[in-house]
């Protein structure tokens, strides 16, 4: 019993072991649909406008597409579920479910510097007392003398230096509007490669007015920016720190 039991540890030790060092992405928020439920729905909701508006097999006026923009290009287009086109504005993305790209251009550049020193030192020394003119010895020795020596001492010191830099683009999905202007995007990029896959995730809020006329948008402007970037695979696990190793180096270490 004892044998299976610490079988079950090892592999529950050892498949904790093979997660350790991939990429771990942020939860996504439940009150917030995922672009995929985003474009989910608005196909839904196109093929039921499709067939709400089914052509009837009837004599028709031409008069009757007057109510459609009577022929215009830039009359509405409901019944193929998608965006009105508007004279006077361009094709930024500004609604639910328009896709809208971002460039990259995180660059951060860290360094701390600390170190620590604390010493004590503190004795007491009590003369022997004496009885009757005469101190009390043992074999020679005053045994009623005191004295207390002590001393201690702590030297800490650390040094870290931190540069990153991410360049690139990725698309992301209009998955909310906030109603004043700003927009919730959240999107992410997989790439498999041979050894594993390489992950990019952005969520964040946009304003509308920073979105520029080819529809991108810098990484700086994203306000509550959520940016993940790593890898799942053999490459990224070759470079984790392994569990015994992470347990030496964790506060859990009493030394």
């Amino acid at each position: 019993m004892k044998t299976l039991a610490l079988l079950c540890v090892l592999v529950s030790v050892s498949g904790c072991a093979t997660a350790m060092g991939d990429v771990r992405t942020f939860k996504q928020d439940t009150t917030v649909p995922t672009p995929a439920q985003v474009h989910a729905q608005m196909a839904a909701q196109a093929a039921l406008r499709a067939q709400s508006q089914a052509p009837v097999l009837q004599p028709v006026a031409l008069a009757s597409n007057a109510g459609n923009g009577g022929g215009s290009i830039y009359g509405g287009a409901a019944a193929t579920g998608t965006h009105t086109m508007r004279l006077f504005q361009d094709n930024k993305a500004r609604e639910v479910g328009d896709i809208l790209t971002i460039i990259l251009v995180e660059t951060t550049t860290a360094s701390t510097k600390a170190s620590t020193a604390v010493n004590k030192q503190s004795s007491i020394d009590l003369a022997a007392p004496t009885i009757a003119g005469q101190s009390v010895t043992y074999k020679g020795k005053n045994i009623l003398q005191v004295g207390i020596d002590g001393k201690r001492g702590f030297t800490g010191s650390g040094d870290t230096k931190q540069s990153n830099s991410l360049d690139g683009t990725v698309s992301v999905t209009v998955v909310q509007d906030l109603g004043n202007g700003n927009l919730l995007v959240s999107g992410e990029k997989k790439l498999r490669l041979n050894q594993g896959d390489e992950v990019v995730q952005v969520q964040g809020i946009v304003r509308t007015s920073d979105i520029a006329a080819d529809n991108t948008i810098s990484s700086e402007r994203v306000a509550d920016a959520k940016i993940v970037y790593g890898g799942r695979g053999t490459i990224a696990r070759s470079n984790a720190m392994g569990w015994l190793g992470r347990f030496f180096n964790s506060a859990l270490m009493p030394y």
